[in-house]
């Protein structure tokens, strides 16, 4: 899993670490060192730790003018053991919602396994962003499975043209361009 690094090709146009509006404000990398770990696995030290024990993400750009922001995430996400959806929460969506984000693209191709719990924290995310959306792009069919079946898709975008984007041969306006897009019309059907 140290293999897996985040999304790099963006970070002429963005880093959070140097964006004193991102939770991530100031964070210190390693080029080589590994520390974090999902179970038994050392994951690439690039990727941001957010107070779970198997939940890893990167912030790969934020708009504030616009609006939005995309997150990478590696691992597992577990609200059932773990709460990760309360570490998420937070300590990276309030922090961005402060600063006027309010449309989520979350990237879940290397989230390896879903374990929902409670969904208040998904209604508590929803119900404070007025006119924004979650979208969860390119999420394995099992993850998918589980958030529809624990009805978490009522708060969050999920399937359909969502899960076939190549949004790494876009720039982050371009994809956010699509993604408000594929939204807007499934809201206005």
């Amino acid at each position: 899993m140290h293999l897996i690094e985040p999304f790099y090709s963006w970070r002429n146009l963005y880093i959070a670490s140097e964006d004193i509006r991102s939770p991530f404000y100031g964070r210190q990398y390693s080029d080589s060192e590994c520390i974090n770990s999902v179970y038994n696995y050392y994951i690439n030290p690039q990727w941001d730790e957010i107070g779970s024990a198997t939940l890893y993400l990167k912030l790969l750009y934020a708009e504030y003018p616009a609006g939005f922001c995309v997150i990478e995430f590696l691992g597992e996400w577990n609200d059932l053991l773990y709460n990760d959806i309360m570490y998420l929460k937070r300590n990276v969506i309030e922090p961005l919602n402060d600063e006027g984000i309010n449309k989520f693209i979350l990237i879940g191709e290397n989230i390896l396994n879903f374990h929902a719990d409670d969904d208040s924290y998904y209604q508590e995310w929803f119900d404070e962003m007025e006119d924004g959306w979650i979208a969860c792009i390119n999420f394995r069919e099992h993850v998918l499975e589980e958030i529809k079946d624990r009805r978490l898709d009522y708060y969050m975008a999920t399937g359909g043209r969502l899960n076939e984007l190549n949004w790494r041969t876009l720039n982050p306006r371009q994809l956010f361009a699509v993604v408000n897009d594929i939204i807007t019309k499934r809201l206005s059907a």
